[in-house]
């Protein structure tokens, strides 16, 4: 049984930094596909961030990039998201995704994704 548990959320300032973390069990991240994504109310999932189960690929949505940083502990079994310069808009509930297959465009479409965690509430005040 895999379990993804987000954990790391919180209340931030605008310009402040926060780090999420997605434990794993029941699946090594060392062979999986992992990602990142968000949501707010009324809206769809957005993708974030992913890596590859090599992690030798890595990608961001452009509103993140060079503001976020996923990383991972395969040690621990952990994938993290670094959350720089946050903004209001970044507000969300993040979601850490496991597994899709390795084939199209697979980091950002979230209905490829087989694991989802239960979520962790991120907020920016202005």
């Amino acid at each position: 049984q895999v379990q993804l548990v987000e954990s790391g959320g919180g209340l931030v300032q605008a310009g402040g930094s926060l780090r999420l973390s997605c434990a794993t069990s029941g699946r090594a991240i060392s062979t999986s596909n992992m990602g990142w994504f968000r949501q707010v109310p009324g809206k769809e999932r957005e993708f974030v961030a992913a890596m590859s189960w090599t992690g030798g690929r890595i990608y961001y949505a452009d509103s993140v990039k060079g503001r976020f940083t996923i990383t991972r502990d395969t040690a621990k079994n952990t994938v993290y998201l670094q959350m720089n310069s946050l903004k209001p808009e970044d507000t969300a509930v993040y979601y850490c995704a496991a597994d899709p297959p390795s084939a199209g465009n697979w980091w950002s479409d979230s209905r490829t994704y087989d694991y989802w965690g239960q979520g962790t509430q991120v907020t920016v005040s202005s």
